[in-house]
């Protein structure tokens, strides 16, 4: 008599999507570690949390902040001077790059759809650009516990989460300008001029020009709000200082629109939903353009 078949069934094959998103991510990061940019990025951070603890910024007092909290507020402010134009400057090679190098018509003859190609792009160079950034705030944390010294630990994961929803918002904004530029040059030019106006609509000189126009204070306030890099500050000084006295009288507007909870909310979900309409508008651009 025949003994029955007891071969086990064949394990579901993978969805081609997802293996083609786990080979184009892990390609990504691995490219990252051989490169000097990342090398340098990552030492650029953690250089600038061993400054501020070198210098004694746990241990200080400065406008009542004791503790880690003035490392972690002077930290977050030289974050958003520096993070917004590296993470541009280097995001947009990724395409423009690929496009202005002639890979892509290695790419295409690889068994890895475009979607799948994109979306490992976009999550790997999402990874790489936080990554460097969260560790080293991690790394003063360990140095604080170590010391003895007090975390802040409901401001360090709400810094965090701006840290992570902003870095998420200007990677969109790379994907998408690297999507419409042809060269690398280009792309880092306007990265560059996208960046500066942003800086420039911090404060002083579009909004003191919109001012000056007459524009109702409410105006004003709507459209800074509207900047990624105006929303991480106010965002992040609302956590250390919840009357926004370093905003002076504009802190009522801000109040008046938002309220305190909805400007929270607001901070953590304009630089979420902007990252992902940039990196969708970048992707449409790039599915419909004349891929090789």
């Amino acid at each position: 008599m025949r003994a029955p078949d007891t071969a086990p069934a064949a394990a579901p094959a993978a969805s081609p999507f997802w293996t083609g998103f786990a080979a184009t991510f892990r390609l990504e990061v691995a490219e990252a570690f051989r490169a000097r940019w990342f090398a340098f990025y990552a030492a650029v951070f953690f250089g600038l949390v061993g400054l501020l603890l070198v210098f004694g910024l746990t241990e200080s007092r400065v406008l009542g902040f004791t503790g880690l909290s003035r490392t972690l507020v002077t930290y977050i402010q030289l974050t958003m001077a520096i993070l917004p134009v590296f993470i541009l400057i280097t995001t947009v090679r990724s395409l423009a790059g690929d496009r202005e190098a002639g890979v892509f018509e290695y790419i295409l003859g690889l068994p890895v759809g475009i979607g799948a190609w994109y979306a490992g792009r976009f999550l790997g160079r999402y990874l790489l650009a936080s990554a460097p950034v969260v560790a080293a705030l991690m790394a003063a944390v360990v140095y604080g516990v170590v010391r003895g010294v007090k975390v802040p630990w409901l401001e360090l994961g709400f810094d965090i989460g701006l840290l992570l929803v902003m870095i998420f918002a200007f990677v969109g904004l790379g994907f998408l300008i690297s999507a419409l530029t042809r060269s690398v040059d280009t792309a880092q030019t306007l990265a560059f001029i996208i960046w500066l106006v942003l800086v420039l609509g911090l404060d002083l000189v579009l909004l003191g020009a919109l001012i000056r126009s007459r524009l109702a204070i409410e105006g004003v306030v709507a459209i800074a709000m509207l900047n990624p890099l105006q929303v991480f500050r106010t965002g992040s000084m609302l956590l250390f200082d919840p009357q926004l006295v370093l905003l002076g009288p504009t802190a009522f507007t801000v109040f008046d629109i938002f309220g305190r909870a909805g400007f929270m909310v607001w901070s953590f979900v304009y630089p979420l939903v902007l990252g992902l309409l940039t990196a969708g508008a970048g992707w449409a651009i790039f599915r419909r353009g004349d891929l090789p």
